[in-house]
């Protein structure tokens, strides 16, 4: 059996078995992030679709108003000044003949990949290294944009776009901070993510798309959310 430490022993007394209003969850949150580290914050969703069906699959990107706060590494996939200009606009990576034989041999050292529609035959034959981590540009998800959107799409990823993706069991987990936030900076940043995925409920699925949520700091375990007032709180 794992064996857990005093110190999450004791915060797990303060969250068991309870559901929390949003504000009293989030300051709790920061109560009990006592690590040595500037622990992140993690938003999860339980939903009620079933992902073997296509029309009830959820793939969106959610801008957080105050960041992720952690630094986002870009991987361009664009070619001329346009390309050249968006890398100067915070871009870590401007795709070139050796990076591709890089990332076909395995390399993936970036957060994120942006690409021009034009590029996208290029990319394919990259489709089994980026696909499987999650990597592969996608319109829907705001990663193939045109030339004269490029900037645009660098900036804000740069500023903090998560992208919003069920897992097979039906899950949502988001990164949506760091403790050191504020409280409103949380709350701002739950909302762009709750009020997202609400929006984008897929039509195959009926009644309620949530079935519970909570929020969890690195070393910490999950506060529940009390999913009344979270809609609530969110919808003012």
């Amino acid at each position: 059996m794992k064996k857990t430490s005093k110190r999450f022993t004791e915060i797990k007394a303060k969250t068991q078995d309870q559901t929390f209003p949003l504000s009293d969850a989030i300051k709790l949150l920061k109560e009990c992030a006592n690590a040595k580290f500037d622990e992140a914050i993690e938003f999860h969703i339980k939903t009620s679709a079933d992902p073997r069906h296509a029309d009830q699959q959820i793939r969106e990107t959610s801008d957080l108003p105050n960041g992720t706060g952690k630094k986002v590494r870009i991987m361009l996939f664009a070619e001329g000044e346009a390309a050249a200009t968006a890398k100067d606009a915070g871009a870590e990576y401007l795709i070139d003949d050796s990076m591709m034989k890089k990332i076909e041999e395995g390399w993936a050292d970036f957060d994120i990949a942006i690409a021009t529609p034009d590029m996208m035959p290029k990319i394919a034959k990259l489709g089994k290294h980026l696909g499987r981590k999650g990597l592969m540009p996608n319109p829907r998800s705001g990663t193939v944009v045109q030339e004269d959107k490029l900037i645009e799409a660098v900036e804000k990823a740069n500023k903090g776009r998560v992208e919003i993706r069920m897992d097979k069991d039906a899950n949502i987990h988001t990164r949506i901070g760091l403790c050191s936030f504020s409280e409103d900076e949380i709350f701002q940043n739950i909302s762009s993510v709750y009020s997202t995925i609400q929006n984008n409920k897929p039509e195959g699925i009926k009644g309620s798309l949530i079935d519970s949520a909570s929020i969890c700091s690195s070393m910490g375990p999950g506060i529940n959310l009390d999913l009344d007032n979270l809609r609530e709180s969110l919808v003012k």
